[in-house]
């Protein structure tokens, strides 16, 4: 093990199960799998004869080994020596996973965690479901609503409906890390998906994802001020007139705005639900 990776790795076999659960497989799943660390995850998903095909990814270059030696006779097990993280874009355009009802997994490394939520959002092709274990934090600040609402919440609930499935206490990681993590499932939204269109019937285009990103960063880039000075500190409340040149809007224009979506620009973002930023996003 490379404790420089941060590898905690999960022993307590009952949450293993959970996570196994949590991913609803069904039979020809195809299975990617991050961190496989010694393949105890791994070993479960393969153990539940759906004939799953599971993709492990391991950066680790003796763990890998060790995975490969582990489940040589196992056909539908491939170990991919690499960082997840610089590989896995490719790996979706493969054709390993030409369909869109691959599922991801893993027990990550804590501080990869927002790196790899963004290279997830950013996949043209997504994992029907996601199950991590990661920091019991973390996991709370993606699923929160007002008046909790974050960045992270924020981003991550554009393109996905975030659930925690279960708490882990640290004492089931070995090496023990420092912190208590947890299970979170995320159905992501895919247009093409009949259950999801970014929420609520709602559908982005790339152009208009890349906008919501932008915007979502002002308006939480210091939580405390209101939602209107956040905006005007950014230069976002103005608009282009007839001669293509950028004014600021009046503050009747600005309150009107808000008031569409019953928001008070006085407000702190915290507050705001997903659909009034998501509205808000489209309106300046």
């Amino acid at each position: 093990m490379s404790r420089k990776l941060g590898q905690h790795f999960l022993v307590n076999k009952n949450k293993i199960q959970k996570i196994v659960e949590a991913l609803e497989l069904k039979k020809g799943d195809v299975v990617v799998e991050i961190g496989p660390g010694h393949g105890e995850l791994t070993t479960e998903i393969r153990n539940n004869k759906l004939e799953n095909r599971i993709i492990a990814i391991e950066k680790d270059k003796i763990l890998a080994n060790g995975l490969r030696e582990k489940f040589k006779d196992n056909n539908n097990i491939e170990i991919i020596e690499g960082d997840a993280l610089k590989i896995l874009t490719d790996l979706t355009y493969n054709s390993k996973l030409t369909t869109n009802n691959y599922k991801l997994t893993g027990n990550i490394p804590y501080y990869i965690t927002g790196s790899l939520l963004r290279i997830l959002s950013e996949l043209e092709n997504k994992p029907l479901l996601i199950v991590l274990t990661i920091q019991k934090e973390v996991a709370q600040r993606i699923c929160a609503k007002p008046p909790q609402m974050n960045l992270l919440a924020a981003i991550t609930q554009f393109w996905t409906e975030p659930k925690i499935i279960e708490y882990i206490s640290k004492n089931d990681f070995r090496p023990i890390p420092k912190v208590d993590s947890a299970i979170i499932r995320l159905t992501t939204y895919n247009p093409e998906r009949k259950q999801a269109s970014y929420g609520a019937g709602q559908q982005f285009t790339t152009e208009e994802a890349e906008k919501y990103y932008k915007f979502v960063k002002v308006l939480f880039k210091q939580p405390r001020k209101t939602i209107i000075n956040n905006l005007r500190d950014a230069n976002i409340l103005m608009h282009t007139n007839y001669t293509n040149k950028k004014i600021q809007l009046k503050k009747e224009e600005i309150i009107g705005k808000f008031q569409m979506f019953g928001i008070n620009p006085q407000d702190r973002p915290q507050n705001l639900s997903l659909e009034q930023i998501k509205h808000l996003s489209t309106l300046f």
